[in-house]
């Protein structure tokens, strides 16, 4: 009886050191998942070689990496995001666009704040940000990898600007930001123009009548598209579609003034 219950003993204590030699291999192969994936995020994101162009020496590179990282990130790793560095880069970039506008031209305040509006909107940022290629190194959830749309793609621009802001400085931030906005600005690229009201003009001009149709809505709550049409005397004119439906009249009305323009 003694024989067999050292058997027993000796069963179990096998089945325990089998179970604990599983447990340290599944242990070693999480952390060497894990250290890889942080090394290739490390290895990606080379800020001295991306801001070299720009003359710009990161010192603070833990920084400059969460004004890459977006909450879907930071949620599924525990780490940092990028928006309080968000809401620091848009002041930041306001006072630098409003100091051109002021310096720079001559007009008043209410004109001064629209062309403004037009350089730092969010079309506006996502353009620069993809010019420059900083949507390449964003770093989402999984759920989120499908669709980096133009408001992460903005977000990112403005952090970015407030790590490099508080990295090295409002000189630099401003040289870095006016190297990549002026051209557009110089350029008069027009990010936001308001064509419901260029062609609402044109069609009062022709005393025409003028609507705007909802043609179908899609998607789920926290992300809707909206498809609108835009008639004029019965007659569809343009098509445009949005995330809301003032943006998908707009793109409407762009597409109908282009037609009518002509």
């Amino acid at each position: 009886m003694k024989l067999y219950d050292k058997s027993r003993q000796r069963e179990k204590h096998s089945s325990l050191l089998f179970l604990m030699v599983k447990l340290k291999h599944l242990i070693f192969n999480f952390w060497l998942l894990h250290s890889i994936m942080f090394k290739k995020v490390g290895e990606d994101m080379d800020f001295d070689k991306f801001f070299e162009k720009y003359n710009i020496k990161i010192k603070n590179k833990k920084l400059m990496l969460q004004a890459f990282t977006h909450s879907s990130y930071s949620n599924e790793r525990h780490t940092k995001n990028y928006e309080r560095l968000e809401f620091l880069g848009d002041a930041v970039l306001q006072l630098i666009t409003s100091e051109y506008f002021y310096l720079n031209t001559n007009l008043q305040e209410g004109a001064m704040s629209k062309e403004r509006a037009c350089f730092v909107c969010e079309k506006a940022l996502a353009t620069y940000a993809k010019k420059i290629g900083l949507n390449k190194y964003i770093l989402v959830g999984k759920g989120q990898q499908k669709d980096i749309n133009d408001t992460i793609i903005a977000d990112v621009f403005e952090s970015v600007l407030g790590a490099i802001y508080l990295d090295c400085g409002f000189d630099v931030a401003k040289r870095y930001a006016d190297e990549i906005i002026l051209p557009f600005i110089k350029n008069d690229t027009h990010f936001l123009r308001d064509y419901k009201s260029l062609l609402q003009e044109l069609v009062q001009t022709d005393r025409q009548s003028l609507t705007y149709e909802l043609i179908s809505e899609s998607g789920p709550a926290h992300d809707k598209c909206f498809e609108m049409e835009v008639v004029i005397d019965g007659i569809v004119y343009g098509k445009g579609s949005g995330k809301s439906k003032k943006e998908a009249e707009q793109q409407a009305a762009y597409n109908a003034y282009q037609k009518r323009a002509k």
